[in-house]
């Protein structure tokens, strides 16, 4: 018998371990702490997506209008930044909402030498967004790439000499702990060139009434969203959750600046999940950890910013200062001569 060999690539690690697979897996691992929790990530499917998107429109849920509000006055200002040179708009995340729209409609207007490169891992996600791009601004060069962000930016600079401009908005930073958003700025900072530009939205501390009701909202949109994760995973995972006997909790931590969201068993239950084969017993008023939000000082942005390798050029804030776009530029030292 011949001895044969093969070499393992990404399409046969997508056959053998797919995305339904390490959704179970991150269930089990969560459901079987002593703290249980589930990754934010998860909230994000089809009807998730939708769910925020309703989220966004609430009068409660303030840092959507904050940042547009930040965006329509100062998109010529971050212009200056970028002007006269060629450059990427790199997006990391395929959004291509009223946001983008924004910077890339003032940017065209400029006449601004630029491509816009979204940057996401769903390609159904980047196939919708090249779509709606394609027939709303047509004049705009763009050219999306379906990859996570950090592979993305290293294949882009490796064929690119352009200075990126990269927008990271929504306060998407607030979803990770201190330590996590310290190392995602660290691994963005190394795929990226002395020079290029970061602009990062941050959700600034404040009233802690006014956090409470922006993540507990009157009409119970926030509430459907994280139940939305339970009937997930009974739908693709073949989970028996009784939806009706768990509820959503918003809560703020004043020690780490954090609004948290949990999702809390009402009753002693047990739930079994037939793709991972196995029970989770809950007490009554046992939490699930869904999500951090993360609030902000301006003195913590650019502590931020120096430790993880960039300056601060400015800080743009909504007109109430709830929240503020940072522009930060990549520092790297020179190489000696």
């Amino acid at each position: 018998m011949t001895a044969t060999y093969k070499v393992i690539n990404a399409t046969d690690y997508s056959d053998s371990f797919g995305e339904r697979d390490a959704f179970a897996l991150d269930v089990l691992v969560g459901l079987s702490e002593t703290r249980k929790s589930i990754p934010s990530k998860y909230l994000y499917d089809a009807r998730g997506s939708e769910l925020f998107r309703e989220i966004t429109k609430l009068t409660e849920y303030y840092p959507t209008n904050c940042e547009l509000e930040i965006l329509e006055n100062r998109s010529t200002a971050l212009a200056e930044y970028v002007s006269g040179r060629p450059f990427n708009l790199v997006e990391l995340g395929a959004g291509f909402g009223r946001k983008t729209r924004i910077l890339l409609g003032r940017f065209a207007e400029l006449d601004l030498d630029f491509r816009y490169v979204p940057i996401d891992i769903s390609e159904s996600a980047m196939d919708g967004l090249v779509a709606e791009l394609t027939d709303k601004l047509p004049n705009v060069e763009a050219g999306g790439l379906v990859s996570d962000y950090f592979n993305g930016l290293k294949w882009l600079n490796n064929r690119d000499d352009r200075l990126n401009f990269v927008l990271f908005l929504g306060s998407s930073i607030g979803n990770f702990s201190h330590n996590e958003s310290r190392v995602f700025l660290r691994n963005l900072w190394n795929c990226l060139n002395h020079g290029d530009i970061v602009l990062i939205g941050f959700d600034l501390k404040k009233d802690i009434e006014l956090l409470l009701h922006a993540y507990n909202d009157s009409r119970g949109v926030t509430q459907e969203f994280n139940l939305n994760l339970l009937r997930r995973i009974n739908r693709e995972l073949g989970g028996h959750f009784d939806i009706d006997k768990f509820r959503h909790f918003g809560t703020y931590d004043v020690f780490s600046g954090g609004m948290e969201s949990y999702l809390v068993s009402l009753e002693r239950q047990t739930v079994y999940i037939d793709m991972i084969g196995r029970s989770f017993t809950f007490a009554p008023w046992e939490p699930i950890h869904t999500e951090y939000s993360y609030k902000y000082l301006i003195p913590e942005i650019e502590h931020l910013a120096l430790e993880t390798g960039f300056s601060v050029a400015t800080h743009y804030f909504d007109s109430r200062r709830f929240f503020t776009d940072s522009v930060w530029r990549v520092e790297k030292p020179r190489p000696s001569t």
